[in-house]
């Protein structure tokens, strides 16, 4: 899985989703399939058998089970889960392809379900537009007039609607192939004529059910990559249908995961990678580059203000992948610090963007230590051992290094316990403690 495949792409759903209303609002939708599918989803009994135990006790198959989900003005929306899981059911489900056993399904605040025959072809032909994954073009037909085909359906003029069509064939890189036959075009170059079709009659939703996995490995990253374009270009709202968990990475604003009809888990590509909900999703993540999909945020710490190395450090931005992270570090030689419009969030270092890559938590900050120079703590009850000027502070690992002391002899008198565990010498070296067992003073400590 290369690092194009999986870089997550960053939209303007993720501004404006918490306080833009839903296009898409789906609540406790199921979709079953056989003899008296309706009685399945109000029975607590059988929505709690497996799938396995659901068809050999009613003959029914629930393709979905209770989904609930938003998808909000501008976002790419994906839907991942492997053949069987319920994705392309559910996509259908929301313009009434199929129709739902139960639930509800509103586009703009609109009850799609309670849509008569005139509003339903109103929505499929203006406000929600399909890309399936056959391409569905009209053999007979050119390029052009396969593209204008939706605009004529709607009832659009001969020499308005191939005007709209040759803007929109421009727009998909398909300029100079207006006059070919579907059969004279590359599978790559047919797609793109199932997104132009889509495009002209400028839908308010775009619903694309797996339209590459029938594609080349090269053909379809260079799609993925037409459709990041058009996103960025149009901010149209999306709902990708894809069993490609690198697809669905680089896409996806969020993802919801599928397995057995119910979502599994719904979050960004971020969350999905960093916080698998269950052990389903960690082994459908395990072989992610982690490093392609996880951002600074996730290894920053706070700006250490008596580091120098933290205020020179080059800046990277919030959202930036830890990748990109790493090669900051890498050629400064400096902690990175995370800007966001001239404020300092905080600073990622070598440790913390490698904890990230492996997996592991980053540690919580060091505590700072207390300087030589500090006055004595009223508690100890006595002073402080002296450091000779030019010598450094006894550390942690010093004193953790130094052997146990044995309990003293009997008959000899015990000393007080030692917090420096000795005085460090003018040499910078600690000298060890006294022998067990022998009435020595320790150096820079009061004895009884």
């Amino acid at each position: 899985m290369n690092a194009a495949a999986t870089t997550p792409r960053t939209g303007p759903a993720q501004e404006s989703a918490p306080s833009a209303a839903p296009v898409f609002t789906v609540r406790n939708l199921w979709k079953v399939f056989g003899p008296k599918a309706e009685r399945v989803p109000g029975d607590a009994e059988l929505t709690s058998l497996t799938p396995t135990e659901l068809r050999e006790r009613t003959g029914c198959t629930a393709a979905v089970r209770d989904v609930s989900f938003d998808v909000h003005k501008g976002e790419v929306f994906v839907v991942m889960g492997l053949s069987g899981s319920g994705k392309s059911t559910l996509v259908r489900c929301l313009t009434r392809l199929i129709e739902p056993t139960s639930g509800s399904v509103a586009i703009d605040g609109e009850d799609v379900l309670a849509m008569d025959k005139n509003r339903l072809r109103e929505l499929r032909r203006h406000r929600a537009s399909m890309v399936f994954q056959h391409f569905g073009l009209l053999p007979h037909r050119s390029v052009l007039d396969n593209v204008a085909y939706g605009l004529e359906i709607q009832g659009v003029g001969k020499a308005e609607r191939r005007e709209k069509a040759a803007e929109v064939v421009t727009k998909v890189g398909l300029e100079g192939l207006e006059a070919r036959r579907p059969g004279q075009l590359s599978g790559g170059q047919q797609q793109r004529v199932g997104l132009a079709r889509a495009l002209a009659a400028d839908p308010e939703v775009l619903l694309f059910d797996e339209p590459f996995s029938a594609l080349d490995p090269l053909i379809r990253r260079d799609m993925q990559e037409e459709v990041v374009r058009l996103h960025r270009e149009e901010g149209r709202t999306m709902v990708f249908i894809t069993h490609d968990l690198s697809e669905a990475l680089k896409l996806g604003d969020r993802i919801a995961l599928m397995r057995d009809g119910r979502v599994v888990q719904l979050g960004t590509p971020e969350e999905i990678v960093g916080s698998p909900a269950d052990d389903y999703v960690r082994d459908f993540v395990r072989d992610v580059p982690r490093e392609q999909v996880m951002t600074v945020r996730r290894a920053m710490r706070p700006l250490d203000p008596d580091s120098a190395a933290d205020g020179r450090g080059p800046a990277v931005a919030p959202d930036a992948t830890v990748s990109e992270a790493i090669e900051a570090v890498a050629r400064s030689g400096f902690p990175a610090r995370v800007m966001d419009e001239g404020r300092c969030l905080g600073v990622v270092d070598q440790e913390r963007l490698l904890g990230v890559v492996a997996g592991v938590e980053p540690p919580p900050p060091a505590p700072t230590l207390p300087s030589a120079s500090a006055p004595p703590s009223a508690s100890a009850g006595r002073a402080a051992p002296t450091v000779p000027a030019g010598s450094a502070a006894p550390s942690a690992q010093v004193r953790q290094a130094e052997p146990t002391r044995k309990p003293p002899a009997a008959g000899t008198s015990a000393q007080s316990p030692t917090t420096g565990e000795g005085r460090p010498s003018a040499a910078g070296k600690a000298t060890p403690p006294p022998a067990a067992g022998k009435a020595e003073d320790i150096p820079g400590e009061v004895t009884a």
